[in-house]
Formats: structure tokens, C-alpha cells, sequence
């Protein structure tokens, strides 16, 4: 199981996003007199140059989703004996990152919006890119394991 490609480029995933869900910060709306912080655990509001009085604003359950994601990208690495199932469950597992993926870059995009001040501006912080590299890694497991399918497949009707 360790030998396949399949395997390094799942576990990636899955380490960068467990990295994300220990609350690094994803975005951050900057205003005149408050920032706010966005990372996994919720939205955050702060002061301007006092950065470690934080008071939370609203509770998401994103670090949820994350941890599912995660065990469920396990699951997938650990169906090594079933390729069939295997691929389904690394396509499903794809499909659901890439929509959080979108979810999140759409909150990014809206996010200042959301916060209630005017003039913010954004900035990503490394949980944004550390979420998003995720997702080729994704991609790359995927397409390893339809090769290997694929191969499998070829040797069976040589059979």
C-alpha cells in the first residue's frame, strides 16, 4: 500500500488539511479601527494594533467539515483492496473538497460584505493556502488511482 503514489499524494491532503483545521488563520478583513479574522473555528473581531484581544463574532463549524474530510479521505487510502470502491470514494472525496474550496473562496470574495464595516480590505492568510494546495493533491490520488485501475483492468483480459 505504501509503495503507490496514491498513497503520498492522500496523505499530503490530508496533512495540510489538518494543519487548516488547528485554526490558522484563512482570511482577514482589515477595517480603520477592527479587523476580522476568519479560520476554522469561526469569525473573530480584534482591534487595530491590539492583535491579542480577540472577540468571537460568529461560530462556524468549519474545522467539522475539515475533520470529515480528513477520515474520509483515511477511508478512501485505507480501501486499497477494492480499487472500484476506492476510486468512488476518492472522486467523492475530490468533489466534496473542491466545494469547500468554492465555499470558502466565495466567503473570501463576500466576506467584507458580511462584516459590516466599510472599507475593509483582504487579506489571505496561510490557512487560505495551505487549504487550496490541498486540492491537487486530491486531483493527483484520483487519477493515480484510475491508473491503477486501469491497469488491473489491462491484466484481466490478458487472463
Amino acid at each position: 500500500m505504501i509503495q503507490r503514489i496514491q498513497t503520498v499524494y492522500l496523505a499530503i491532503s490530508m496533512i495540510l488539511l489538518s494543519i487548516v483545521t488547528t485554526g490558522s488563520e484563512i482570511v482577514r478583513f482589515v477595517g480603520k479601527e477592527h479587523f476580522y479574522t476568519f479560520n476554522s473555528f469561526g469569525l473573530y473581531k480584534g482591534q487595530v494594533g491590539n492583535e491579542d484581544q480577540l472577540e468571537k463574532m460568529a461560530s462556524y463549524p468549519f474545522y467539522i467539515s475539515l475533520i470529515a474530510l480528513v477520515l474520509f479521505m483515511f477511508v478512501t487510502l485505507m480501501g486499497y483492496k477494492n480499487l472500484k470502491r476506492q476510486l468512488k470514494l476518492a472522486r467523492t472525496s475530490f468533489y466534496v473538497y473542491l466545494i469547500l474550496v468554492i465555499a470558502v473562496v466565495t466567503y473570501t470574495m463576500i466576506g467584507s460584505s458580511y462584516v459590516g464595516e466599510d472599507g475593509t480590505k483582504r487579506e489571505l492568510g496561510p490557512g487560505f493556502f495551505l487549504f487550496v494546495s490541498g486540492l491537487p493533491f486530491a486531483f493527483l490520488g484520483n487519477l493515480a488511482i484510475k491508473r491503477d485501475k486501469a491497469l488491473i483492468d489491462s491484466l484481466n483480459r490478458l487472463r
